[in-house]
Order: C-alpha cells, then structure tokens, then sequence
C-alpha cells in the first residue's frame, strides 16, 4: 500500500518538475537574475535577427519554445527559439519599458497605463490593471502577481481575474522589480528608500540611500543585494535591514545585481561603464571590466561566461573568474551603433539580446557565433561608396596637374 503511494508520488513530482521550468516568473527568471534556462534535448542553436520595429528596452522572456519580447511601442511578439519566426503577436495599445513574466500559459507585462494579462492561448487580454505607469517587472508568487507602479504603489494582484489582493504605498515611484522571499517583499523607488515589506501589507523595516533605486534587488545567503543611483551598491540582512557591506562603484547603479552564489560573486554594471565582480561576503571587488559607456544592462550567468550589454552598442561575454573578454559582438558595425541597455537571456547554448535599434539577436554562446547583422552590409556599401568618391577625387587633382 505505502510502496504504492510513494511510486505515485514520484512519478506526480516527474510529471510536475519540468511544468514548474517552464515559468518565467520574474525579472531574470529568478531571485538571483542569473536568466538562464537548460534547453530541452531537441532544441538547436541558429543564429538569426529579428525586427521587432522600435527600440527594445525591456528583457525577453523564455517560455516553451519561445522567447517573448515587447518593444518600447508595446508590441508584445512571440519568436521561435530555434528559427527566428514570429509564432504571434499581441498590441498592447500602451508603450512599455517593463519586462514581460510568464507562468502558466499568461504573459504578464507593465505598461504607461497600468499591468495587463495576455493569455498566450487564445492571444488576448485575460485582464488589465489601471494605475498609471508601470514599468516596475512583476514577480509571481504564491498565485499572486506583485508590481510597483509610478504612482508609488506595491500592487500584489489575484492571478485568475487581476483582483487587488496586496496594496500598499510606500511613496517615490517604484520602477524597481520586486522579489518575494518566504513571504517577505523587497523592493527599491525613487525617493531613495529600500522597503521589506510582509504579505500582510506590514512594513519591516526601510533602509534609505543616497539617491534613486531603479536596480532590483538579487537574494542570497539571507542578504538582498541592490544598487542605487547614488553610485553604489548595498547588501542588508534581510531580519533588520542592517547594513552587511557597502561598496561605491563611482556612478549610478541602474544594473540589477547578478548571483554567482557558488562561488560567491555578484556581478553588476554601473554608468561608470564598469562590470564589476565583488565578493557576496563582503562587497570586496575582484576584477572590473570597463566598456566605456554606460552598462544599465543586467548580466546573464551560464557557467564560466558572463554576458551583457553596453551602451557603447557593444555586446560582451567575459570569463566570470577573471574579466577577460571572450568574445564580443557589435551588431551596429560600429557605424550605426545603438545602446544596448536590454538585459540578455539563454536558453541553453542559445543567448538572446535587444538593442535600442530594434532588433533581436540570436547568438550561439558555445561557439562564440553571431548573426549577420543588416548594419553590417549598409556599413560596407557605405565603405565602398566612400571608397569610390576617394578614387575620383584622386583622379580629378591628378588631371588638373
């Protein structure tokens, strides 16, 4: 009787296991932005460009077979993973810099008019929210959906039908991305205040910087680690709020901080134009990696490489131990760069980015392969033309000799 029970509890854990992967339930995938996923066995690595036809500011989604991804106009796309085709896509009627979430077959997604639910069946609005702009990225939690909104608000909305079961306001706007722990909200805003809220609404306790939070906080070793406009980044205890480390980064903190736990790093941007490594323990910084323009992108972590965006229009993957570029990419051929201030995200060997131009990389992270880029032949003709025009100058002044 028991042997029978326990075998139908496991096989149950099998078949639930790879359904609880599929979710994207928050910035960076999880409390630690590491935004990757293990590709399924099937799935292959192409490389391919795909226009989304406005700048791209917020970080894609994976789900299933797809990578969901909304341009700064709202145009919510579903692409194919492995081929680069359009699947479908949804106008959101409103502009958006918020990142899309997804968990069970409905993209959540902030907008200048509030949060809206698509389900990714039917392609249509499930519900929408109205509480002016949103561009805070939602987190899912315990069949709530929790966001902060330009009004100064921390929403926690029923997932079935958007019905408000969380509302506290906590005042500044809140465009950071909240994270629920065990229960325990946390979440940075404008007026310089870092808050740990309950799910009862209670504040435990506020911690206040020097400036703007806009970076969302990362989880690890009962610490929450966040940056802050006033140039630096902050880890507290979670219990009190007490200060663990302060580290300066020399300019604002935009970048959300990524998790390396096992091997106690955090990785971090700033409009220095730094990636920087600390140590988790203590904020001691191991090696920093300057781009030279500003980095607001959050790194994506996959074993040894660290990846993100530059606003140089550069795209970098660095070893993670030591800083040293690996490779790097840039779609604009130098010619017509665009800022990359998305955040990249992997799906296997497959690591996906958006720029300010428009378009959506697919590049293979095993092989260090890139796709040709559109700019890239607008810059040769454009060599070629100027290559010409020299030919013809030289010629005129040697017949006027």
């Amino acid at each position: 009787m028991y042997k029978k029970i326990f075998i139908g509890l496991i096989i149950c854990i099998l078949f639930l296991s790879p359904i609880a992967a599929e979710d994207w339930n928050s910035f960076g995938g999880n409390i630690t932005h590491e935004s990757y996923r293990q590709e399924g066995s099937e799935f292959v690595t192409n490389l391919w460009t795909f226009n989304m036809e406005s700048p791209i500011h917020s970080s894609p989604a994976i789900f299933k077979d797809n990578i969901y991804v909304v341009s700064s106009e709202g145009i919510l796309k579903a692409i194919n993973m492995e081929n680069g085709d359009q699947d479908w896509n949804f106008d959101l009627k409103s502009k958006t810099n918020s990142s899309p979430i997804i968990n069970s077959n409905r993209v959540f997604v902030g907008c200048d008019d509030g949060l809206k639910a698509i389900n990714i069946n039917k392609h249509e609005i499930s519900w929408d929210y109205d509480c002016g702009n949103v561009a805070s990225t939602p987190f899912f939690y315990d069949d709530i959906v929790y966001f902060g909104s330009d009004d100064g608000h921390l929403y926690g909305l029923d997932y079935d039908k958007g019905d408000t079961e969380f509302n506290k306001k906590l005042g500044g706007e809140l465009k950071s991305s909240p994270i629920v722990v065990d229960d325990t909200i946390y979440v940075g805003s404008t007026n310089g205040k870092f808050y740990s809220i309950d799910t009862d609404e209670n504040i435990n306790w506020e911690f206040t910087t020097g400036d703007e939070i806009l970076s969302s906080p990362s989880f690890v070793n009962d610490t929450v680690i966040f940056g802050s406009n006033d140039g630096s980044l902050y880890c507290l205890n979670e219990s009190d709020g007490g200060l663990v480390w302060k580290t300066d980064l020399n300019n604002k903190v935009i970048s959300s901080p990524t998790i390396d736990e096992h091997d106690n790093n955090v990785y971090v941007g700033s409009d220095e134009g730094n990636l920087t490594c600390l140590d988790i323990r203590d904020g001691t910084v191991k090696w920093s990696f300057n781009s030279g323009d500003k980095i607001q992108s959050t790194p994506a972590l996959k074993n040894n490489l660290i990846s993100f965006g530059s606003n140089n229009g550069n795209f970098y993957v660095l070893n993670k131990f030591t800083g040293i570029p690996e490779f790097s990419y840039n779609p604009g051929t130098f010619i017509f760069n665009s800022p990359i201030k998305s955040s990249p995200v992997i799906n296997g060997n497959s690591l996906f980015i958006g720029d300010d131009s428009g378009y959506l990389y697919s590049i293979n992270l095993e092989k260090y392969e890139v796709p040709a880029s559109l700019y890239l032949y607008l810059s040769l003709a454009i060599l070629i033309i100027v290559i010409v025009v020299l030919i013809v100058l030289v010629t005129i002044v040697k017949r006027r000799k």
